[in-house]
C-alpha cells in the first residue's frame, strides 16, 4: 500500500505457534486479511490514532518521510481506517502507555485461549489427560 513490501516465513510463524510463542505482526488490514486465511483463530488488533491531525503532527515529528509521502499515507488513512471493524480488537492510541497496557491486556488474554495453553503447558495437560487434538481442534 505504502511502497513495501515485506514478508513473514508462513512456515516460521506455524513453528513459533507450535510452541506457544507470541506471534506479533505489524501489518496493514490487507496483510491482516491474508494471515486471517492461513490463521483463523489470529487476534486481529487495529491500532487508530485518536486524529487524523494527531496522525499528521506525529508523522511530520519522526522526521522519517518526505514531505510527499507523508501526504500519500494521510491520503491513505481513511481507506485504513475504515477496515478497522475487521478487527476484533481497536486500540486508540492517544497516549502510549495507555496503548501499550491495553495491547498487553489484549497479548494476556490470547495467552488464555485452549490452544495456547495447550501449547505452553503440554505436560500438564497430559498428566491431566488432555490431549492435543483437543486443544487445537
Amino acid at each position: 500500500m505504502h511502497g513495501n513490501y515485506y514478508g513473514t516465513s508462513r512456515l516460521t510463524v506455524e513453528k513459533e505457534m507450535k510452541t506457544g510463542t507470541d506471534i506479533l505482526l505489524e501489518i496493514d488490514w490487507q496483510g491482516a486479511r491474508q494471515v486471517k486465511k492461513q490463521f483463523p483463530d489470529a487476534a486481529g488488533i487495529f491500532i487508530l490514532p485518536p486524529s487524523i491531525a494527531a496522525l499528521e503532527e506525529r508523522l511530520h515529528k519522526r522526521g522519517t518521510d518526505e514531505p510527499h509521502i507523508i501526504t500519500r499515507r494521510l491520503l491513505a488513512a481513511g481507506g485504513e481506517i475504515a477496515h478497522a471493524p475487521e478487527f476484533e480488537y481497536a486500540i486508540i492510541n492517544e497516549e502510549f502507555n495507555v496503548a501499550l497496557a491495553e495491547l498487553r491486556a489484549i497479548v494476556q488474554a490470547t495467552r488464555c485461549r485452549f490452544a495456547q495453553q495447550a501449547a505452553r503447558n503440554a505436560s500438564l495437560f497430559a498428566q491431566l489427560g488432555i490431549h492435543v487434538n483437543q486443544a487445537t481442534n
